[in-house]
């Protein structure tokens, strides 16, 4: 496989994509996630700057003592405590998709809102500017054109960095306040630390439960007797749906890469101290020996063991928080609109092209 170095030249790289190999790739303390390391691949085409741009691209033990900070925030508890805030803003914005007239965009007007919401809420951004974080994380994570996602990810970090300061002078009650006064103004962490913990918490929170949640959807809607079925006996099969879909799509494409560090045997292949890898969860999430039948949705099927928030020390923190609004999503969209259904005759149109994350441009609906 080729992939960018930096943003221009390319290189080749190993793809990993037989589930056990995936999990062992995903957790072998060899294959390393340092962005700054000497050859260290690069798939988002932000070129690395001074430091690594989250923990997200660290090694530990900084991954860990970074991920640390916000490990409070996205517990089984806090977000049970979390979910009346999600019904709500999920209320409201029906009202406001439901006042629209048909066809509708369902995806502009709910699945890419309400987690972006729900995420600029945590951190405690302001209203008014969740569309700005909309568009700058849309941009950020494109693939077509890396002088403008450079300048939209530039963008991003200086509101976050101008909003930390604000927070610093005058906490509220949100994880920027948090995270400005119990670690910025302690000199644990400095302020490039803090929006780096921000701007991944924000595109990871927003960008994947978004483009898993309009996912759910069209799944659903594309098939009748898939949508009876998960919807029977007040719905007590969405949470086994969620991660089947979750396994079926595997939203994150190739956006997980490693550098080698030390001569490894990786699936019977001999890896070599300074190759790039490429670690594909949908591959992994579709290997016939872990998941029979693959390409099938199937709902009886243990998808427990799927691969889509990771393995090991770099597990998404937010899985909790995504599975929570995709339960809420589900049963409240079709309790609100039984008859909904999709305004288009090819559902292949709809999906987005040239982006690590899969998903869809839009979302046609009528009821």
């Amino acid at each position: 496989m080729l992939i960018p170095a930096g943003a221009t030249a390319e290189r080749r790289a190993w793809l990993v994509t037989r589930y056990p190999d995936v999990r062992q790739a995903l957790m072998d303390v060899r294959l390393s996630a340092d962005e700054l390391l000497p050859g260290a691949p690069v798939r988002i085409q932000i070129p690395p700057g001074q430091r690594p741009s989250s923990f997200l691209r660290m090694d530990d033990p900084e991954h860990g003592r970074l991920r640390g900070m916000i490990a409070s925030q996205f517990t089984a508890r806090r977000v049970r405590a979390m979910r009346s805030a999600i019904e709500a803003l999920t209320e409201r914005l029906l009202d406001d998709f439901a006042a629209q007239p048909q066809p509708a965009d369902l995806h502009d007007a709910f699945s890419r809102k309400l987690p972006t919401m729900v995420i600029a809420n945590l951190l405690g951004v302001p209203d008014k500017d969740h569309a700005f974080f909309v568009e700058k994380t849309r941009v950020t994570i494109s693939q077509g054109d890396p002088e403008r996602s450079l300048a939209a990810y530039l963008e991003m970090s200086n509101y976050l960095a101008e909003l930390a300061e604000r927070k610093q002078a005058d906490p509220q009650d949100d994880l920027m306040s948090q995270l400005a006064v119990e670690r910025l103004s302690t000199g644990e962490i400095d302020l490039d630390q803090l929006v780096g913990i921000a701007r991944l918490v924000l595109v990871a929170g927003h960008e994947t439960t978004t483009n898993q949640i309009a996912l759910n959807i069209l799944t659903l809607l594309a098939d009748a007797d898939l949508r009876a079925e998960v919807l029977a006996d007040d719905g007590k099969l969405v949470p086994a749906f969620i991660e089947e879909s979750m396994r079926y799509w595997s939203i994150s494409q190739d956006a997980i890469v490693r550098l080698v560090t030390e001569d490894l045997d990786l699936g019977g292949r001999q890896m070599n101290k300074g190759d790039a890898v490429v670690i594909s969860i949908p591959a992994g999430n579709h290997d016939p020996t872990a998941f029979p039948e693959p390409h099938r949705i199937d709902l009886r099927r243990d998808s427990q063991r799927h691969l889509q928030w990771g393995v090991g020390t770099h597990y998404c923190q937010g899985a909790p928080l995504a599975r929570e609004e995709m339960v809420v999503s589900i049963r409240r969209l079709f309790e609100r609109f039984p008859n909904l259904r999709l305004a288009t005759t090819n559902p292949n149109e709809l999906f987005r092209r040239g982006t690590v994350f899969h998903g869809v441009e839009s979302l046609p609906v009528t009821w």
